[in-house]
């Protein structure tokens, strides 16, 4: 396959002022791992680091695309341009993104001021891609005040958005044991806002009354700590959403203040230089596997002539010539 070639500082550009066109160029350019990457990057680089990145999580069924939706549209009242990732499930054929979210955010589908990206999972299990954090600078970049991250939603693996976003907002609704769900995934320790969503429906009063709780139960009574506050909504009427806007800018102002910002933004690099390292380790070790004894190494671990741990220090060492 012969890929075509990118003239980077053009299409940066042409983000920077705000071309749809060329924020889809540049995210599809990150998906398919296309060489002129690390030319986008580099470019990309003085000009992000100011979006305020909000992740939007939940079990599915519990109103994620709805309330990203209505957030959506708060934030255009304030004036602020948005992005959004929707990180769906993968289809098992194309790879491609299979719910696309775009459909159900129709409302902003018009607006020059919204870009709505669905991005694939492709398979991780923490219903992000691993190329999320590259895409989220994308529409830094691109001047998005603010980057929603919509994920999959698929259980215990939700907590990966704590990662990635300055504030973590998780969903539950009531009658769904989204509580008892929340304890065993973890998701209390990276909820920053909870919201109940659905709440016109019975047994809301008592799924807050039950997070409430087992949020008073965790290690977060000391001073100087962000306690989660829990809102009632009902995303599709818009009911609660001043609730949750406002509970998204005290805890901005907490973590700016608290120090907590920088030190989040900091680790988000740091699992990014990460990935991005191992990915490389990877690819090296693909060829070296390949090319220098592997199967030769495999046939003497099960012959008893050497252990598996000795056998995999001398494959190491071969990625180190």
């Amino acid at each position: 396959m012969v890929r075509r070639a990118v003239d980077v500082p053009a299409l940066v550009e042409s983000a920077r002022a705000g071309s749809p066109r060329a924020v889809a160029r540049l995210i599809s350019l990150v998906e398919d791992g296309h060489p002129a990457l690390r030319e986008v990057m580099a470019a990309l680089a003085p000009h992000s680091g100011s979006a305020y990145v909000i992740g939007i999580t939940g079990s599915p069924g519990v109103g994620k695309s709805t309330s990203t939706t209505a957030l959506v549209g708060a934030f255009r009242e304030q004036r602020l341009r948005v992005g959004v990732l929707a990180v769906d499930p993968s289809s098992p054929f194309s790879g491609g993104a299979l719910l696309g979210d775009r459909v159900r955010m129709q409302d902003h589908a018009l607006d020059p001021e919204v870009y709505i990206r669905s991005m694939a999972s492709r398979g991780h299990l923490g219903g992000l891609s691993w190329t999320t954090p590259q895409a989220i600078r994308v529409l830094d970049a691109a001047g998005c005040d603010v980057v929603l991250v919509e994920t999959v939603g698929v259980g215990q693996s939700e907590v990966e958005i704590a990662g990635l976003a300055d504030t973590s907002i998780v969903l539950l609704a009531p009658g769904m044991g989204d509580g008892i769900q929340a304890a065993k995934a973890g998701i209390l320790e990276i909820g920053d806002v909870f919201v109940v969503n659905k709440a016109d429906r019975d047994g809301a009063d008592a799924t807050v009354r039950d997070l409430r709780h087992m949020i008073s139960l965790g290690d977060r009574s000391e001073p100087g700590l962000w306690r989660p506050p829990v809102v009632k909504t009902v995303a599709s009427q818009k009911v609660g959403l001043d609730e949750v806007m406002e509970a998204l800018d005290k805890h901005r102002a907490f973590i700016a203040e608290s120090g907590e910002l920088v030190r989040r933004r900091e680790r988000r690099a740091a699992d990014e230089i990460e990935s991005i390292a191992l990915a490389a380790l990877r690819a090296r070790f693909g060829h070296v596997a390949g090319h220098h004894g592997l199967g030769a190494l495999a046939r003497r671990v099960v012959a008893g002539e050497i252990d598996p741990y000795a056998a995999a220090d001398r494959l190491v060492d071969r990625l180190e010539v």
